[in-house]
């Protein structure tokens, strides 16, 4: 560079035997260069001239004595350091901070560090344990009860029920019939061995049967409609003799009027009301 040049590009006072700075291979004295060219602290919102340290992150600038921590306000100089909303945190701020906590010691769980989740909460893998044998769970298939978390064996040496049918474990759900559980998918009707676990059905010697199976074995019929009395839902019917009725068909074979609660007479196999009955030969 000659010295007809070294000027201050901005003010043109002489360089000659001063400290300058170059800018895109222009010198500037360092009074012009700090007004025109620094950059301003975050935190003291002072400029940061050109004879100390500018640190940047993400477009921000910080004077080296600037640089800490929001919450501690220790010194994040060549330290690791997070942003959360755009503060600057110490690792152990931010851990403290933002990080998850475990679900069983409440303690953080340092960034890095592997850590369980399940049903929303968070452990450290060291306290994601069985709460019977206390040995890690880890990514093992468990099994969630109000009193903990369970793996397989354990649980099904401490809880489990065993199917009445199949005898192998009931992990959830089930049914119970006669005191005894059942797989859903199990519990069959022992005639046509279709699943009753959402259907009616009626029981038999112990045995369970769905409506068709039961009505087509087991059920009365009844003496006016034929069709099975099965007593469901509480329905009531009437007994005579040997012959069975729906309540709301025990009426007279002449006038059709119910006599349920009422007196009747019989003839044959047919039954009537006691002004109808008067009329033919009967039996009461």
């Amino acid at each position: 560079m000659t010295t007809a040049r070294f000027y201050c590009q901005y003010c043109m006072a002489s360089l000659l035997g001063k400290k300058y700075v170059l800018k895109d291979d222009n010198p500037y004295c360092v009074s012009c260069y700090d007004r025109i060219f620094s950059n301003y602290c975050e935190e003291c919102k002072e400029p940061i001239e050109s004879g100390s340290k500018d640190l940047c992150y993400k477009g921000r600038h910080w004077h080296e004595g600037c640089f800490n921590c929001t919450k501690c306000s220790h010194s994040l100089v060549e330290k690791p350091f997070a942003a959360k909303d755009e503060r600057l945190l110490c690792s152990e701020c931010y851990s403290n901070e933002c990080s998850s906590k475990c679900f069983h010691c409440k303690k953080t769980i340092m960034p890095g560090s592997r850590k369980m989740e399940f049903k929303g909460n968070f452990w450290h893998e060291t306290c994601f344990v069985c709460e019977h044998c206390r040995q890690p769970i880890g990514t093992k298939p468990l099994i969630s009860k109000e009193s903990g978390n369970y793996c397989v064996p354990c649980f099904e040496k401490e809880f489990a029920h065993y199917c009445s049918f199949c005898k192998k474990v009931i992990t959830s759900g089930g049914i119970t019939f006669h005191d005894q559980p059942w797989h859903k998918e199990c519990f069959l009707c022992s005639g046509c061995r279709k699943e009753l676990c959402e259907e009616e059905f009626m029981s038999r010697d112990d045995y369970p049967f769905c409506l068709d199976c039961y009505n087509h074995l087991y059920a009365k019929k009844c003496a006016a409609c034929t069709k099975p009395i099965t007593g469901l839902r509480g329905a009531k019917f009437i007994c005579f003799q040997d012959r069975q009725w729906h309540s709301e068909c025990f009426n007279c074979e002449k006038c059709s009027v119910s006599l349920v609660g009422e007196g009747f007479l019989t003839h044959n196999k047919e039954i009537f009301c006691r002004k109808c009955g008067s009329g033919v030969n009967t039996d009461i």
